[in-house]
């Protein structure tokens, strides 16, 4: 992904909808039983700022579709930028990094 996601400082509302496909054949994966954690830091750190746990519907786990929901604390960092890293745990304990590091843009809040 190479556009930058676009966040306002303390901002709970804006969701981060995210397909997940096979690089290969561009299939959806299955998220069935699995667990994806967004991690994220500032641009140039190495240290995690927080890790947020995507919610992945049952029912329609197998389009590979999550939703990471920020929580309250998590968007109060300073104006800047930022990167996320997803990563899939599935059912069987296989861990799976997604290569491409997702990019953010915080700004400060009017009020």
């Amino acid at each position: 992904m190479a556009e930058k996601i676009k966040l306002v400082q303390g901002d709970t509302g804006p969701q981060l909808r995210l397909t997940l496909t096979d690089e290969d054949t561009g299939t959806p994966s299955d998220l069935s039983g699995a667990t994806v954690t967004l991690h994220f830091r500032a641009a140039g750190s190495s240290a995690v700022l927080f890790s947020r746990a995507a919610y992945i519907n049952p029912a329609t786990a197998a389009t590979g579709v999550c939703i990471v929901e920020w929580a309250v604390g998590d968007l109060d960092v300073d104006a800047g930028e930022y990167e996320g890293e997803v990563e899939i745990v599935r059912s069987s304990g296989l861990r799976e990094t997604i290569y491409d590091i997702l990019k953010f843009k915080v700004r400060e809040d009017f009020v």
